[in-house]
């Protein structure tokens, strides 16, 4: 593991009889990322945290930057011990480093759809990689209830949207949904798409994945594609970008900031929580 640098965070618990496991998930993660793509340069931290992990797993990860991200394990869940045995650490890995890869490029998003795209190749990819089945929460909610009830495309630009509600089922939407919902758009493209090599995989713009899951059902089409017109809202739109763009040439000291990518999960990301 020359690319990963590990940190073994002790205040708040010790590792020490788990370590041996740990290291045989990380390795493992590591030669299956190098047979397909170059593992990137990481600094990984691993923590124990007790109640603080995925309850079906006692293992959670969180991804904080391209170069950053965190295993909290939990030894006093009941599931500890088979999550180190059955390759669930390594899924969990994987699924990691392959937001940190997207972080360094396109990035996880701020937009709704950006974060379902994001979480859905994630779980794609550790599924194409590992030979491994769908997890939990990618299977929460079936592929019929999807399609019954697509997602509008006018949510899927929301950037002040709730991760929580969409995610993790503190809202209107069953546990786990956006995760089932990204790992079906996920799903739609590849099957349009067929084999992709693994810079696509990282990648992918999140629009091009969009447009698959609405010729698949699982997004409805925007008004104004349905009304074969432009509609009022997206004229309003153009122009306040419009406009926007014109205060921007005029007064070019209140251009917002540019957010840096990824940083958004410190505040909106809690990964299978």
């Amino acid at each position: 593991m020359d690319s990963w640098s590990l940190h073994w965070l002790e205040a708040s618990g010790d590792l020490g009889s788990h370590r041996a496991a740990i290291l045989e998930g990380l390795e493992a993660a590591y030669r299956s990322l190098a047979g397909f793509v170059r593992p990137p340069r990481l600094d990984i931290l691993v923590q124990r945290l007790a109640g603080e992990t995925i309850p079906e797993m006692g293992v959670v990860g969180h991804a904080y930057r391209d170069s950053l991200f965190a295993m909290t394990l939990d030894p006093d869940n009941p599931n500890f011990e088979r999550s180190l045995r059955d390759g669930t650490l390594c899924r969990q890995i994987v699924h990691e480093v392959h937001h940190c890869m997207r972080m360094a490029g396109p990035g996880y998003g701020w937009t709704l759809g950006e974060a379902l795209v994001s979480e859905g190749l994630a779980g794609r990819f550790v599924v194409m990689l590992l030979g491994s089945e769908p997890e939990p929460w990618e299977r929460a909610v079936s592929a019929e209830d999807l399609r019954g009830a697509p997602v509008a495309s006018s949510r899927l630009e929301e950037d002040g949207y709730d991760h929580a509600a969409w995610f993790h089922g503190q809202g209107p939407y069953p546990r786990w949904f956006g995760y089932s919902l990204g790992y079906g758009m996920v799903g739609a493209w590849l099957a349009e798409a067929g084999d992709v090599d693994a810079a696509t995989w990282i990648d992918v713009p999140a629009a091009t994945v969009i447009e698959a899951a609405r010729r698949r059902g699982l997004v409805s089409w925007p008004d104004d594609v349905r009304h074969g017109g432009i509609s009022q809202s997206r004229r309003r739109h153009d122009r306040r970008r419009r406009l926007s763009r014109r205060t921007w040439r005029l007064e070019p000291f209140r251009q917002t900031p540019v957010r840096r990518k990824g940083a958004n999960y410190l505040s909106r990301r809690n990964f299978g929580r």
